[in-house]
């Protein structure tokens, strides 16, 4: 009894490891709660071990040496394929390359409303050289104040901006998302159905911005909601009017979209993760590196925020946030080369 007992929990075991590795594989990866368990990979693998070093102390005991060998290999080869995911992604890069005439970078940091200062931020851009800046929870007051710093900098930046319920006095900043632009890439404004909401983002703004000239990639800054329980099909909803932004063209997404790249597996196109659009971070070496929360160490956390392009831009370089400046967000910068 006993036996068949250790068998039926080690096949449970087997069976619940296969999913929480490659949910995408039973099509659970947007499912609660394995959509949560996914989104940190670190902790997953820390699992794993734990359950791996628990395994050998069983094997001192004799009775429980079968079931307990059983269980250490169940655990080995769940830490042994995430271990394999995780070196594909890249657990981390601390450099970019040197930036180019023909190369841009792409910023986005979700700045938690007023958790880190303006003059912080500014200074992250003039650090970065970021040609693009998407800052989820950023008040337009504060998107300005940024602009001014960098414009006695010498370094002039346009501010755009998407408010929902702007009637609404002292609403959460959540529900406002701010985008910088250099001039240099040409002038740039918001589409009228992201500024009414006729085509956003469900709970919180995305904004949408294209080049006046029609010259240069179609900017979206986004900012789904979070996968909580009672918001999943709100979240299935902003992850496919996301993947819906990138359709073949020249199209940058930079945001907090609540969601790794597993979520992604239905949404791509073509190699894509969302629509043709492809994550910069897990090409360059940062794909496993959480930025959020920032309480949390790195590694340990869930790589939410990304920078996507499509293929016309070829993915050169990325950077995590060490510091996350007072927000729960760690803030993500990129370098893309034209692909030609």
């Amino acid at each position: 009894m006993f036996r068949l007992l250790g068998i039926l929990c080690t096949l449970l075991l087997a069976i619940a490891t296969a999913i929480v590795v490659w949910p995408q594989f039973f099509r659970l990866e947007q499912t609660y709660p394995f959509a949560q368990l996914v989104a940190a990979r670190g902790l997953v693998l820390g699992g794993f071990l734990v359950v791996a070093v628990l395994a050998l102390l069983l094997l001192l005991a004799r009775p429980m040496r079968g079931f307990a060998a059983s269980v250490l290999i169940v655990a080995l080869i769940g830490a042994g394929a995430t271990g394999i995911i995780g070196a594909t992604r890249g657990f981390g890069s601390s450099s970019l390359p040197e930036k180019t005439d023909s190369s841009i970078r792409v910023m986005t940091w979700n700045t938690a409303g007023e958790a880190v200062p303006a003059a912080e931020i500014a200074q992250q851009i003039l650090d970065q050289g970021a040609d693009i800046v998407s800052l989820p929870e950023t008040a337009q007051t504060v998107g300005e104040s940024i602009a001014i710093m960098l414009r006695e900098q010498g370094y002039p930046m346009w501010v755009h901006h998407v408010q929902f319920n702007p009637d609404v006095p002292d609403g959460p900043q959540s529900w406002q998302t701010t985008v910088l632009v250099s001039p240099a890439l040409g002038d740039y404004s918001v589409i009228q159905s992201s500024e009414d909401g006729t085509s956003n983002t469900g709970s919180v703004p995305s904004a949408v911005l294209m080049p006046v000239d029609g010259e240069g990639p179609t900017i979206v800054a986004v900012h789904a909601v979070a996968p909580r329980l009672e918001e999943m099909e709100d979240w299935k909803s902003d992850l496919q009017w996301i993947a819906d932004q990138c359709p073949q063209g020249d199209v940058i997404l930079a945001g907090d979209f609540n969601a790794t790249v597993d979520h992604m597996a239905p949404l791509g196109v073509d190699g894509g993760d969302m629509g043709y659009c492809r994550d910069v971070a897990s090409r360059t070496g940062n794909g496993l590196v959480g930025t959020w929360p920032s309480s949390l160490p790195a590694l340990a956390g869930a790589p939410i925020d990304h920078v996507m392009a499509s293929p016309n831009w070829r993915p050169s370089g990325s950077l995590v946030f060490a510091d996350a400046g007072g927000s729960d967000h760690r803030g993500l910068v990129v370098q893309l080369e034209p692909a030609g």
